[in-house]
């Protein structure tokens, strides 16, 4: 299989495989560092390696952490092994500050860590080995070792979504896609190079061609649905999921042209247990205090340039309502990145390059420090640190006529970070809000405290490489 669901996240295999290969590289690293540092003798060495494990495993797994808030995995499908690497220099130079505090918490089991010279030297041995190691790992993901051979079943509608979306240069694909089979009373929209004709039954061409996945992306599963051939399929051993399932699991989104109230209601997630409630709300106090610790000087200046930039009696917040749970409006507060005068002639959206911002907003939106004071509302309990990002009343009233299910977004608290936020740039027209929302089902239907973690962490990516920021 090409992913794995954990606490209902699907996550790409090869991904996971990577990191892990990622942590025993950076363990190596940091033992040959301490080896020439300290040793110079292998049987000495080997006698006393449970002394250098733990700061080895310690050094590792700092870094392995900093490179996933920095997307460095992901990034070789975007910007290429250079890309990559480049990402990966940063996370080693990121992490020695980390791994020094963990030095000062635990100086008996850690003093290796203590000394520079090692730690640098780990570092440098370290991008060396993994520039090694990812390339022989490319290298067999290359030639399709962890690819699926999937077929889909139908080439109407649902199945040219699926083909326009999944076959994109940019999506992170983990599966060969082998053609479409028509179905019989269906209109046929893919092109006739994709699509196949089993010359006999669908089980003998599963298992002539190796099928290991069939996806029934039929417009109307009530009609013409050879249930007898997908279940000999079956028993072979392929596995048969539905479309709208495929869709979510590759795209880490949900398709909604692909689903129905039925399958809202049927499928896997959009469940919220009291554990999981209670634990999100303590991560929100927990990340939105230590957010407002280390925010605070950045606060401070934000006010300060705002008064330079307008004068004194320029307003440094800006509040607003927005669309909160259950669809309770709230007011959420900002620092004013726009004129004061911005909105005199009604709500607009913001687009790029907006002329209402101003030179400091620019700034602070580039960096998100525009957001900071949402920190208040995760403390009140009106925005939840990980979430959907909150919409204007009169903006909500507008998409929900003209979106299916865009008020599904409100089931649960807005955030100030979100799954459509890491994924997907800044939403400034109709069919931007509607592939966010695809995004903000996703998240809404697989929540857990796993992924609102992994969302944390990578919204260091979004907010040092100004990823969807406008």
């Amino acid at each position: 299989m090409a992913h794995v669901r954990l606490f209902r996240h699907y996550i790409h295999l090869p991904f996971i495989i990577l990191g892990l290969i990622d942590l025993v590289v950076l363990v190596c690293a940091f033992s040959l560092a301490a080896f020439f540092r300290f040793f110079g003798d292998v049987t000495f060495f080997v006698q006393h390696i449970g002394y250098v494990l733990p700061a080895a495993i310690v050094f590792g797994f700092f870094n392995l952490l900093v490179m996933i808030s920095l997307a460095v995995h992901q990034s070789r499908i975007e910007e290429g092994m250079t890309g990559m690497m480049l990402r990966t220099i940063m996370s080693l130079i990121l992490s020695l500050p980390l791994s020094g505090l963990s030095y000062l918490m635990a100086p008996k089991w850690l003093w290796y860590l203590g000394t520079t010279d090692v730690l640098t030297t780990a570092s440098v041995f370290g991008f060396f080995l993994l520039g090694i190691a990812r390339t022989l790992f490319f290298g067999m993901v290359g030639k399709e070792t962890f690819k699926r051979r999937v077929l889909v079943l139908g080439a109407g509608s649902r199945a040219r979504q699926l083909l326009d979306d999944l076959q994109s240069p940019l999506s992170r694909k983990g599966f060969t896609l082998r053609g479409f089979i028509p179905i019989a009373g269906e209109s046929v929209e893919i092109e006739a190079e994709h699509l196949v004709q089993p010359p006999r039954t669908l089980r003998e061409y599963a298992l002539e061609h190796r099928i290991t996945e069939i996806v029934v992306a039929a417009d109307d599963r009530r009609k013409h649905l050879p249930m007898d051939d997908l279940l000999e399929c079956k028993m072979e051993g392929v596995r048969v999921v539905d479309g709208a399932n495929f869709y979510e699991s590759e795209s880490r989104k949900v398709a909604l042209e692909m689903i129905s109230h039925g399958w809202l209601v049927f499928s896997d997630g959009f469940t919220v247990s009291t554990v999981s409630g209670f634990s999100k709300r303590a991560l929100d106090v927990l990340a939105s205090g230590l957010l407002l610790i280390g925010g605070l000087p950045l606060m401070v200046f934000t006010v300060i340039a705002i008064k330079i930039e307008d004068g004194l009696s320029a307003p440094v917040f800006y509040s607003q309502e927005r669309v909160g749970l259950n669809g309770k409006v709230f007011k959420v507060h900002k620092f004013r990145s726009m004129r004061a005068d911005a909105e005199k002639n009604g709500a607009v959206w913001a687009q790029k390059n907006d002329s209402r911002v101003t030179r400091v907003g620019e700034f602070i939106r580039k960096l998100r420090i525009d957001e900071l004071p949402q920190i208040f509302n995760v403390l009140n309990g009106t925005m939840a640190f990980v979430g959907p990002r909150p919409e204007r009343p009169v903006f909500v009233e507008e998409l929900a006529k003209k979106i299916p299910y865009y008020n599904e977004r409100h089931r649960v608290k807005p955030g100030i970070t979100g799954w459509a936020q890491l994924c997907f740039a800044y939403a400034d027209s109709e069919e931007d809000t509607r592939e966010k929302l695809r995004y903000d089902l996703y998240y809404i239907k697989n929540q857990s405290l796993l992924l609102d973690l992994l969302i944390i962490i990578q919204t260091v990516e979004v907010v040092l490489f100004k990823k969807g920021s406008r």
